[in-house]
């Protein structure tokens, strides 16, 4: 592969957004730029069909890495496309939320399977993704690699979490860096927070993430309202500047009920944050890292509120406790992969789409 290869990453939504799609494409983008290949990234959401293939044509990609397959199936499907891309290498790269949402719901299975079927090579960046895909599709099990997810800081730009959310030096403040929508557990996380922070008042929550989910951001906002002597929401902090920000808090807190492997754990361990986090598999495998290894943080039941609740109090109370998991965090950042060893398995999986 040399300088003159093209690649179009089609993703749900694209950089400056913040979403877990968006910084995944852009770290690619980056990293795939740096050794010299022409990378276009492109928004599927609210993509009509025409627009895309005017855009396809003129870009003339080598390959189309689609990237969250039941979200670009539409597009993808659309009876004015599929045949347009046909004779293009397709390398796709499902989302948590394929795997553990959509797969298992027969009114959405059929479009993520369609999609997966048409890729030559299919990319997982978690072990779980990659055992959970090859059950649900044994056909097909020959063409997935599992490339390990690196983390990327986009800019160190100063940021004082602290003092937009008005907290006081004396607070423990617990950051939730996730888009607001049911998966991510958003509402769920501020109700047990509020049960802590009645407890120790000295407790602030702080969410970070723009609304994704109307309805369920409607609520969410209600209810930051409710509980703004303790709670704020801040819909949107400059990627450049996240590193910053995770560094002002005390615990980084992930609720979510599924997850491919989350960016925001990953950037938690690359701050060398302790984390208080669902006790789901892909959490799993970056709290309690790999055999031998320190936790980063605690792991709770997303089905407990009282296991939620002491854990957090541990936390609180804890100081010594904090800075030990905030430790572990540090040492495991080590074996987060570069974006570069990233995207050298990347080109990898694009060479064997392109041979195939």
């Amino acid at each position: 592969m040399n300088s003159a290869m093209r690649i179009l990453i089609l993703t749900p939504s694209v950089y400056p957004n913040i979403s877990g799609n968006a910084v995944t494409a852009e770290r690619w983008r980056r990293s795939l730029a740096d050794r010299g290949i022409s990378v276009e990234v492109m928004a599927s959401d609210g993509l009509d069909s025409r627009l895309f293939l005017e855009r396809l044509r003129n870009f003339r990609p080598e390959l189309i890495h689609v990237h969250h397959a039941y979200k670009t199936g539409g597009l993808l499907l659309n009876p004015g496309v599929k045949p347009e891309i046909a004779s293009l290498p397709l390398v796709v790269s499902p989302g948590g939320t394929d795997v553990n949402l959509d797969l298992p719901m027969a009114d959405r299975k059929e479009m993520v399977l369609s999609v997966l079927r048409m890729a030559r090579v299919v990319v997982v960046q978690s072990d779980e993704t990659f055992r959970s895909l090859r059950q649900w599709t044994p056909d097909i099990a020959g063409r997935i690699v599992n490339i390990p997810k690196a983390s990327m800081w986009f800019g160190d730009e100063p940021f004082d979490l602290r003092g937009v959310a008005a907290c006081n030096p004396e607070a423990i403040v617990f950051l939730l860096p996730a888009g607001i929508r049911p998966v991510k557990r958003n509402l769920e996380c501020l109700d047990a927070m509020k049960r802590v922070w009645e407890i120790r008042p000295k407790t602030r929550f702080i969410a970070a993430g723009p609304a994704v989910d109307a309805g369920y951001a409607k609520a969410f906002e209600n209810g930051m309202n409710a509980f703004s002597a303790f709670a704020r929401w801040i819909l949107h902090i400059p990627p450049a500047a996240m590193r910053q920000a995770y560094g002002a808090s005390d615990v980084v807190l992930n609720a979510s009920s599924s997850e491919g492997l989350s960016n925001s754990l990953l950037e938690a361990v690359m701050a060398g944050r302790p984390v208080l986090a669902s006790d789901i598999p892909a959490n799993r495998q970056v709290v309690a890292g790999r055999e031998g290894d320190r936790p980063a943080g605690l792991l709770f039941d997303p089905g407990d509120p009282g296991d939620f609740l002491r854990k957090a109090l541990t936390l609180i109370d804890d100081h010594s406790l904090r800075t030990t998991l905030g430790a572990a965090a540090r040492l495991q950042k080590a074996r987060i992969p570069s974006p570069d060893d990233e995207a050298v398995l990347l080109i990898a999986a694009y060479q064997r789409a392109l041979q195939n």
